[in-house]
């Protein structure tokens, strides 16, 4: 099956055959409470609501029912066990989580650094269909370019926000205005040594290695020649 989590399906341009062609926004509404509950079948494509205000709505339904709803936020690129570890912590939190997932514009915006590889590098619908398969994750949604960075939580109210110790992008007058918008606000440290970053360096270290020994091979070969021709 193809999840519509394209780009362009995010811009408000629905696929063919994707259920936000299919049903009114009442009916979709309905589904994704209904599926939310469906443990054993659990619908991916209702669960990537886009909308923000749609997950208002099912926030504020859940919350009315008296669930504790969870929000975390990243990019979530090449996937590691520090991440699966990190969703895992979060959902224990509450009883709902919810994902906010950078689109691949903000995900440039925020971590591209010179001489590092395209970030991201995985692209945004397979980052969003990772999480849809990950069990600790209930809701994704998408933080684009254009929102700020705390939009996401003025919309919904988390009654948990849990943000990473690693995040270097805010500072305390950020921390405190995010906090007026929370239930409460939890922090969790980096769950694994293995993070992206580490992996793009590796990456690199690796791509400059080969490159040297190429280098290297080519450089003897035509001094060898130049010798040989010499003589």
């Amino acid at each position: 099956m193809t999840f519509p989590f394209t780009e362009e399906s995010r811009m408000n341009t629905p696929l063919e055959g994707s259920v936000c062609m299919e049903v009114s926004p009442k009916t979709r509404f309905a589904r994704i409470v209904k599926n939310l509950f469906d443990f054993r079948q659990r619908n991916q494509e209702t669960r990537f609501v886009q909308d923000h205000e749609e997950l208002v709505r099912v926030v504020r339904h859940l919350q009315e029912g008296g669930f504790v709803v969870v929000l975390t936020q990243g990019v979530y690129d090449m996937a590691h066990k520090g991440h699966f570890r990190y969703l895992e912590k979060a959902k224990a939190a509450g009883d709902f989580l919810v994902v906010g997932v950078d689109s691949d514009e903000l995900t440039r915006q925020r971590k591209q650094k010179p001489g590092e590889p395209a970030r991201p590098f995985d692209a945004f619908g397979d980052r969003v269909e990772m999480l849809l398969h990950t069990r600790h994750v209930d809701l994704v949604t998408v933080r684009d370019v254009g929102a700020r960075l705390e939009e996401l939580v003025e919309k919904i109210h988390p009654d948990v926000l849990i943000m990473s110790k690693g995040t270097k992008d805010v500072d305390q007058s950020h921390i405190d205005h995010l906090m007026k918008h929370c239930g409460r606000l939890e922090w969790l440290v980096p769950q694994s040594d293995d993070s992206t970053t580490a992996r793009l360096s590796a990456l690199i270290l690796t791509g400059a290695s080969q490159l040297a020994e190429e280098l290297h091979r080519v450089i003897e070969g035509f001094l060898s020649r130049i010798s040989g021709t010499k003589s």
